[in-house]
């Protein structure tokens, strides 16, 4: 047996030199090679030379840099080689035939027109994925190994159940998986962007669209991808079942925080942009996700909420219904000021503010008589609690202050008044 697999071998490794000196260790074939060395160091020091006068030109700018590093030298450089091949081609073929020469223009022209046309995509990773996957396909497809490769691919099954599937199907299946996902994101990105400049379109609403719509696209695409490889659609309901279970034992919370959201979305207890206090987190509701709910706070800090807790918690929604706060300061004036006084100050204080609402007005009322002095109590609205609403009201009260300080209006100092009675004094 052993000397079986030796003699394979042999015959292997004979028949591949065999090759390599038909195709490349021939005089004419290392001519060749020497010419597509020559053509690709050229190019480099080609491009290197306009590089320079560039950087002479407009300055040794970072834009630059980047522009000539991601796109600029590597277009020149095969655009160049493949000029320089394509003319010793024409030179050398009333003399030798050109079979590397054929085969390194036609690769530079692939890898040339797949450098272009991933060069549109931002994310720079994905784009050198794809550029690798279609020139390696180029590639084969160009030396003519594609189709055999293919076929070897297709005879190799392997058993799933009742149903063979084949190698290639499997490979169709994850290239077609992986290019339909990034496009029903891309289109849910989309659609997205789309509905948030509707503006006649509710907040919940925009986000119940924006989420079912990439639920529908994955979907679609995680069942088409499936059908390229070639597995029975009905096979799901038994994939179906033992996923639910899963989901049952598993994924409890995370199935309970997305049904959480959607009824959020559903019943329209809070929104984007609402003015929500939770947990002692106070802020605007930045976004509802699958599974969180966002909340950014007025120091700019995001908490991110399980959707879960939005329902089971207490909420405080200062713009369910609308947007109109009321605001109570209480204050406390000395007997001996001039209470009347003390209220129309008070009112004046908040009637200089900006953010104070004319209609309803703000107004003062006395709350009772305190130990040290009259209780009073500024009461005033707003409509824009989104900007804040303890700013506001340390804005009133630092006026207050000063029309106070003006008009010689005091605030009382605890005031305790001790009754000595007469008798002995007995040392514990």
């Amino acid at each position: 047996m052993e000397e079986g697999l030796l003699d394979q071998a042999t015959v292997y490794l004979l028949e591949t030199w065999a090759w390599l000196q038909t195709n490349f260790l021939e005089p004419e074939r290392l001519i060749e090679l020497a010419i597509i060395g020559v053509a690709i160091f050229a190019s480099n020091f080609t491009c290197k030379w306009i590089h320079q006068g560039i950087l002479r030109a407009v300055g040794d700018h970072p834009l630059v840099q980047k522009a000539d590093k991601r796109f600029l030298h590597p277009v020149l450089t095969a655009a160049i080689s493949i000029l320089l091949i394509y003319t010793a081609q024409l030179l050398l073929q009333p003399v030798m035939a050109t079979y590397l020469l054929n085969i390194a223009a036609s690769l530079l022209t692939a890898w040339l027109v797949i450098r272009l046309a991933v060069g549109m995509l931002a994310n720079r990773e994905l784009a050198r994925m794809i550029a690798a996957g279609a020139w390696t396909l180029a590639a084969l497809n160009i030396m003519g190994l594609l189709d055999p490769l293919m076929t070897v691919l297709d005879e190799a099954q392997l058993p799933l159940g009742d149903v063979e599937i084949s190698v290639l199907d499997i490979l169709t299946g994850i290239i077609s998986f992986g290019f339909l996902m990034w496009l029903a994101f891309a289109l849910s990105a989309l659609l997205e962007k789309r509905l948030q400049a509707a503006e006649g379109v509710p907040p919940s609403i925009r986000a119940l669209m924006t989420k079912f719509g990439k639920i529908l696209l994955v979907s679609i695409a995680f069942l088409i991808s499936l059908n390229a490889t070639g597995i029975d659609l009905t096979a799901l309901a038994v994939f179906g079942g033992a996923l639910g279970v899963g989901i049952g034992f598993g994924l409890q919370k995370v199935v309970g925080n997305f049904i959480s959201g959607i009824i959020l979305l559903v019943d329209r207890s809070i929104k984007p942009g609402d003015v929500i206090e939770t947990g002692g987190t106070y802020g605007t509701i930045n976004r509802l996700a699958a599974r969180y709910t966002s909340v950014i706070t007025r120091d700019g800090t995001e908490f991110l909420i399980p959707n879960e807790d939005m329902i089971t918690q207490p909420v405080t929604n200062w713009s369910h219904t609308h947007r109109l706060v009321r605001r109570k300061i209480p204050v406390q004036v000395s007997y001996e000021s001039d209470v009347k006084k003390a209220m129309d100050l008070m009112v004046q204080a908040a009637s200089e503010q900006a953010r104070t609402l004319k209609v309803p007005e703000p107004r003062t009322l006395m709350k009772g008589f305190g130990e040290s002095g009259v209780d009073l109590e500024l009461r005033m609205w707003i409509d824009d609690p989104q900007h804040g609403v303890s700013n506001i009201a340390s804005e009133v009260m630092i006026r207050i202050w000063d029309l106070f300080q003006e008009n010689d209006i005091e605030f009382p100092y605890p005031t305790r008044v001790v009754h000595v009675k007469n008798g002995d004094l007995h040392p514990s």
